[in-house]
Formats: C-alpha cells, structure tokens, sequence
C-alpha cells in the first residue's frame, strides 16, 4: 500500500501542490458541491467567503462539467481517481457519474531515453544487450505507464510496459489530499459514514499500489492466460519472464482491431453478433469459473483479433486492475443474478438479510417491493432500451432507505458490469443480456450444488481422502482412548466433589454440636 507521507516531497512542495487544488477547486466552483452537502452548515461562511474572491468564475457551465473539468486540470491521478469514482453510483447523483464516465486518461508521454534508463537500471544492462531492437516512440501512454515495442534476440515481437519514473511520490502525496477529503465528506455529509469513502480512497490506492509493480501485473496477465489457455473466446499474451521487473513487463505482442472502432470490424468480416455474446460468456467464466476477472475492460484495452487461426477472438491488453471473489461472495452473486433473471425478488431480498448486507430486522417483503419496482420494467426488452447505470444507480438509492452496506470486494465487478454493458451496446444494440447470460448462469449452479457439484467435490476432495482413509483406524483408537480418559477424569472429578460436598456437611454438623454445647454450658 502506498504511504500517505512520502518523504521524497518536502513540505512547501506539499503546500504547493494543495494550494493549487483548492485554487482549481475554486476556480471550477467545486465549493458550490461541498455546500449542497454540508448538513451542519458549517463550512457555508467560510466557503462562501473564500469563493467570493473567485467573482470572476463563470458557474453557467453545469455543476458536472465543471467537476470534470476541475479533475482532467488536477492531473492524470484525478482523472483517473474520477474514473472510478463514476463506478460509484452509491455515492453520486447521476449526472456527476455520466459526467465523469467521459473522463479520458490521455497523457502525454515521457521521453524515451526516461524509458530506455529505466530498463537499463531494472536489468543492469545497456540497453542493446537486452532488445534486438527498441523503438524510441511509444505505441501507449497511460498515467503510470507507456509502451514501446521491441523485438528480442530470437526474433519474437514484443510490448514492453515501462513505469513512469518518479510517480510513485506524486501518486503518494495525492492519495494523502484525496484521504483528506474523504475525511471530511464522512464529517459533513450525511450518508458519508454509510456509503464509506475513505474506503473508497483505500479501494483507490490499492489498486493504484499493483498498478505501480509491474511483476504484480505480470502474474495477473500469466494467471489470466492460463485460466484461458484452451479458449476460443480469449487471447492472452505470453509473459517473458527474463525481460520483466518491478518497473518493466515485457510480453508478447499482440495484434487485432481496438474493439471500439466498429466499423473496421465491420469491413475485416466480424461477426459483431457473435462477438457480443462472446464478451458476456468470458465475463461470467471469468467471474464464476474463476472467482478471478479483468477489471479494467474498457475499449482502450481489449482487441478484436482478425489473422486467420485465431479470428473474430478477443484480445485482453493491461492486467494492472484484476478482481477476485471468494467461494461465498461466487455463491452469493450467482444467487443474486438467478434470481433477477427468475424475476424472484423475495429471493433477491433473502439473500442480502442472510449475507448480512442489510440489517436482520429488515422486512422482506418491504425490501422484496423495492427491488421489484426497480427491475420489473427492464425485462424483455433489448440492451439498447435499458441502462445498467440507471438501474444500478436507483438500486443503491432504494439500499440507501434500507441501509444497505456498499461491499468495497465487489465495486469492481460492478464497474466490470458497466464495461461490459458499454461494448455490449457498441456491438450489438439488440443483445438480450438475460437471455445470454442465464444459461450461463444455471449450469454453473448446477454445476456446484446439484449431482454434478457432489461429484465435482468428491473429485477435489479424493486426494486428501486417500491419505485419511489408512490412517482412520488409528485415529478412531486415539478419539476412544481420548474419550476414555476423559470419563475417567469425569467420574474422578465427581468422585472429589462428592468428597468435598460430604466434608461441608459433616462440618455443619460439628458447628451444630459444638454451639449447643456452648448454649448448655453457658445455662
């Protein structure tokens, strides 16, 4: 995790970099935002004081424009802090999160011979004995990170992820201001202690912290292409080990179409259809099969591949971002999802009292009403005519009547599910998702809790079974022998009490005999 406080950042630095975002923040009129919140009206002199020197803004501009705006001048750590702030329907109005959905993290590059001293100190080598050859001029740059392509000595091509030198302070000190804030959203805004977003900002550095160790991404992007390695859905480059360190990944180069540019799909021949439901199937084996998923699949990072042996496939690009769920949290959200699709809301209802993600004195069919008005008007109507962003953002208001927790472990796999609804539409406007999905969704259940799950589990288990099964009569002697020192020491141990308990009474007798003796003496 990174540190709130680096060291490498002197303290006018500090205060520089933050008068500069109050300064921005001021300029755009994000004042305006933090006082349409303030429900103890404490903060309304001073911001309104403070803002009163700014006369010469112009607020016309709409409120969320204005805070998109204010991110892309911050830099590329709030724009991209933006982008996974408009995941968050919890925790913003709707026209702030559609705003900042258009947030693009477009940075400019850093010079390549930054790039070439990177890989030069990583490998303790010049640059020649490393790539056959390097080429200067990035072919991506991203906040943390650019891409050249290279070529390694036996002739494979190959991409090669080199860090941005000196972020990881600036990335440190930014996250400490964005902790700042959040602090004083849980102090000032009512639902602030509810929807949690300091946790939001830890969620946020986290997986800022994989994103800034290169060998993390490496092993994300191996895990990935071995949990695919006999797919027909999904390409996954190949990671060279050898070339990889904290601060360079060196993999296979891949190549196809960026899958946002429909119509060169179109002309190569692609079956945009077939494509669609494609990505549906991947998300769901990746969620359910694997409890392991790219959590990062916007159009930048996903192609579509068009070579002959490997056609009309996708192909996964930056595995920075990756999300895992637990056999409980699978088992949950399968529930969840079967039930939606089966239109059984009493179930969806139960689910979420027994997961504890609302309180157990919730009413069911209170909560199953809500959750029915939400979903009943989406149904049986095609992907086109319904957004998951509005569903999404009217279910975390009704959570919000009913106190509903926001679960940190699962904001990516929704900020995934708005992803995949966004290439969903871009391919294919008519896709049933329900349709598509629910299959899916069935054997998978029936899969673990029906005859097939039994043997599945009698599978995994046998191995440990066979080393049980020899030793079960040892084990059986040594409960018994357990047991019978254990009735042993029972019946001693009731023996003493007997013993004690006859003690006590023949002492009362004595008290008895020796205070009539005193009465009679004394008469």
């Amino acid at each position: 995790m990174l540190k709130c406080a680096p060291r490498s950042l002197s303290e006018p630095v500090r205060l520089f970099r933050l008068a500069k975002i109050i300064r921005v923040g001021l300029q755009y009129g994000l004042d305006r935002l933090i006082l349409e919140h303030d429900a103890t009206g404490r903060l309304a002199l001073p911001l309104k004081l403070v803002g009163a020197l700014f006369f010469w803004r112009s607020l016309a501009t709409p409120r969320a424009v204005r805070l998109r705006q204010a991110l892309e001048a911050l830099g590329p750590i709030f724009v991209k802090f933006g982008q996974v702030l408009s995941t968050r329907r919890d925790l913003l109005p709707d026209d702030l999160a559609e705003e900042l959905a258009k947030l693009q993290d477009q940075v400019p590059p850093f010079p390549p011979e930054e790039a070439i001293a990177v890989i030069e100190q990583s490998f303790k080598r010049p640059l020649h004995e490393i790539y056959a050859s390097f080429e200067r001029t990035p072919i991506a740059s991203a906040s943390v990170a650019q891409v050249h392509f290279a070529t390694l000595f036996d002739g494979r091509a190959v991409a090669v992820k080199v860090l941005r030198p000196g972020i990881a302070p600036v990335i440190a000190h930014d996250l400490a201001l964005l902790d700042t804030f959040a602090s004083l959203l849980e102090r000032f805004w009512s639902d602030g202690k509810r929807l949690r977003p300091r946790e939001v900002v830890a969620e946020f550095a986290k997986h800022l912290a994989d994103e800034l160790d290169l060998m993390r991404e490496a092993a994300n992007c191996s895990q990935l292409r071995r949990n695919f390695a006999d797919s027909k859905l999904l390409l996954v480059p190949e990671v060279y080990w050898d070339y990889c360190s904290h601060e360079v990944m060196t993999m296979e180069r891949m190549q196809g179409i960026p899958i946002g540019q429909i119509e060169r799909l179109k002309e190569a021949g692609v079956d945009l259809k077939a494509l669609s439901k494609a990505g549906v199937e991947i998300f769901f084996t990746q969620v359910f099969r694997d409890g392991f998923f790219h959590a990062d699949m916007h159009p930048g990072n996903i192609l579509v591949s068009v070579a002959p042996t490997s056609f009309n496939r996708y192909v996964a690009l930056d595995f920075g971002i990756v999300g895992t769920l637990t056999e409980r949290d699978k088992n949950y959200l399968a529930i969840n999802f079967l039930a939606f699709f089966r239109r059984d809301y009493k179930r969806v209802a139960e689910a979420h009292i027994e997961s504890g993600w609302a309180p157990p004195e919730t009413r069911v069919d209170e909560l199953e009403a809500a959750v029915r008005a939400v979903c009943e008007p989406i149904f049986d109507r095609p992907l086109k005519e319904i957004s998951f962003g509005k569903v999404l953002l009217r279910l975390f208001q009704t959570s919000r009547r009913f106190n509903v927790e926001i679960q940190p472990q699962l904001v990516l796999l929704q900020k995934t599910l708005l992803n995949i609804e966004g290439l969903g539409r871009q391919l294919d406007p008519d896709l049933d998702l329900w349709q598509t999905a629910k299959p899916f969704l069935e054997r998978w259940m029936s899969e673990q809790v029906g005859w097939r799950g039994l043997l599945n589990h009698l599978r995994k288990e046998a191995p440990q079974w066979a080393s049980l099964l020899p030793a079960l009569p040892r084990l059986a002697h040594e409960a018994l022998s357990r047991t019978d020192r254990f009735e042993t020491q029972a019946a001693e141990i009731a023996r003493l009490k007997d013993e004690v308990a006859a003690s006590r009474r023949w002492a009362r007798l004595a008290v008895a005999i020796a205070v009539v003796a005193l009465l009679v003496a004394a008469g």
